[in-house]
């Protein structure tokens, strides 16, 4: 007996450009459309039936038992991914099947589930609060790290203002200031001190972007990301004690160096003032028999005031020195820092046979620095040049020199200049010599050029050193001027006394 072929119960139309195939109820291809073999060539099958997806049987199945069509199913082949829609007739049980080329679109989709499950793996995970705001500064949505940062949720977070969650005495100024910033320029930074939701006082740091409107350029969002920087503030904090720390044990052991100096200073006023009380004596005693011996008394209590002040002065010098506490930035001139300073280490200079000479320019220029820090930089660069004097003329019978100069350039910079008669550095000791712990001295640390550089950093300028014309090294502080003086301070070429 003959069994007879299946009659289709679709047309396929010729002019459909969707790959067409009507299917039976055991899956066999009972007819194709031309748009089918196109495709069939294009994927480079064997057949039409292996353009199907590899379930099409449970397909079919599924299409005749719930009277449905099924759409979006994919087939992916070699260079080509298909979508198929089956679609039934239950009345002979069989299934057309429309497929199509879906690769751009199939790409896409995949593409966007990566980068979809990149940014979920990126916000769930960041250790930075990344969060969307309204203009006004209320949050759309947040990260995760709301909870560890803040103590909020996201879902907790959504609508509530900025001003709710940082929780800070200044924080109104300058999240306004940061609107205006955001508006002008589409981008601000700030760093806040915020109260945490469990009373704690946090440090961050905060980065914004407006994203705006494309015709009107309103601002229709913010997205900024939030930075915990408070082991960083602390860190900071600390390490700015410790500078003081260390500043201040620098000038102690300064002031131990510069011992006999301050006690041959001191001596001399003491002396003095001790030779003009016993004269002052033998005067009253004689007063009774001569009364102008009376105008000898009055003068040697003058000249007794004159030089306990002098003592006194020189105690207060020694005290402010040594002062521990804050830093206090004041205008300061220059040419009497230079000539405080020598006073304190004309005794060591003395004693090592050491000429301080002074160039001091006529404009007097001023800075804004800390006084005692200022005196501890040009103490240690004039007793740094001292010690080189030392190896070079240590068995020479003439002393050597040490020249301190003060200057205004060009650039209404302001110089300090001292230069010495010492063996110098080559190019290595240069780049070295202002290096933490570096020191070509046998006793020395290592640390008063390099704290010194610091300091001077800390006040604006820049502390360096060049080899002097006639050999030795010339040691350069270079300040900004104080911009309320910059009228006082009249440069001309040559400012540099001669």
């Amino acid at each position: 007996m003959t069994k007879t072929p299946l009659v289709a119960a679709f047309q396929l139309p010729a002019s459909d450009p969707e790959a067409g195939l009507v299917l039976g109820p055991d899956s066999t291809v009972l007819a194709t459309n031309p748009a089918a073999q196109n495709l069939c060539r294009e994927a480079g099958a064997d057949g039409v039936v292996n353009l199907l997806p590899i379930n099409t049987p449970a397909l079919i199945n599924a299409c005749i038992t719930q009277g449905r069509a099924i759409d979006g199913v994919e087939c992916r082949l070699p260079g080509i991914n298909l979508s198929w829609t089956f679609i039934p007739d239950q009345a002979s049980g069989q299934v057309l099947a429309r497929g199509r080329d879906a690769t751009n679109e199939i790409r896409k989709l995949d593409e966007a589930t990566r980068c979809s499950r990149l940014y979920r793996l990126i916000t769930e995970n960041t250790t930075d609060l990344i969060s969307r705001h309204a203009p006004n500064g209320r949050f759309i949505d947040a990260t995760p790290a709301s909870w560890r940062l803040l103590g909020y949720w996201p879902e907790e977070l959504r609508g509530k203002s900025l001003e709710e969650v940082f929780q800070s005495s200044t924080v109104n100024g300058e999240l306004e200031e940061a609107r205006n910033r955001l508006r002008d320029e589409g981008y601000a930074t700030m760093t806040l001190e915020i109260i945490h939701r469990d009373g704690s006082r946090r440090w961050f740091e905060i980065a914004s972007r407006a994203i705006r409107e494309t015709y009107t350029g309103a601002v229709i969002e913010v997205v900024s990301v939030s930075r915990d920087i408070t082991a960083r503030v602390e860190s900071e904090e600390n390490n700015r004690r410790l500078a003081d720390e260390l500043a201040h044990t620098a000038r102690l052991a300064t002031l131990g160096e510069l011992a006999s100096s301050i006690a041959h200073e001191m001596n001399q006023p003491l002396a003095t003032i001790v030779n003009f009380a016993s004269a002052s004596q033998r005067y009253l005693k004689q007063a009774g028999e001569n009364p102008e011996c009376l105008e000898r008394v009055d003068d040697g209590l003058q000249r007794i005031t004159h030089h306990a002040n002098r003592a006194s002065e020189v105690i207060k010098r020694l005290r402010a020195f040594l002062r521990k506490g804050q830093k206090r930035t004041a205008p300061i001139s220059i040419n009497d820092a230079v000539t405080n300073v020598k006073r304190l280490c004309q005794w060591d200079a003395d004693k090592n046979r050491v000429v301080i000479q002074e160039r001091l320019t006529s404009s007097n220029p001023v800075i804004t620095a800390d006084p005692v820090l200022l005196e501890q930089v040009l103490i240690n660069l004039i007793r740094n040049g001292i010690d080189a004097n030392l190896e070079t003329h240590l068995d020479s019978k003439s002393p050597s020199k040490i020249t301190v100069t003060t200057c205004v350039n060009s650039d209404q910079e302001i110089l300090v200049e001292v230069a010495d008669q010492g063996p110098g550095l080559d190019e290595t000791g240069l780049r070295q010599m202002f290096t933490p712990f570096y020191t070509s001295k046998p006793q020395g640390l290592g640390l008063g050029l390099s704290m010194s550089r610091s300091i001077v950093e800390g006040f604006g300028g820049f502390l360096d050193a060049r080899p002097a014309k006639h050999g030795g090294l010339v040691l350069v502080c270079r300040f900004p001027p104080l911009n309320s003086n910059k009228n006082q301070i009249r440069p001309v070429q040559g400012d540099r006394p001669a």
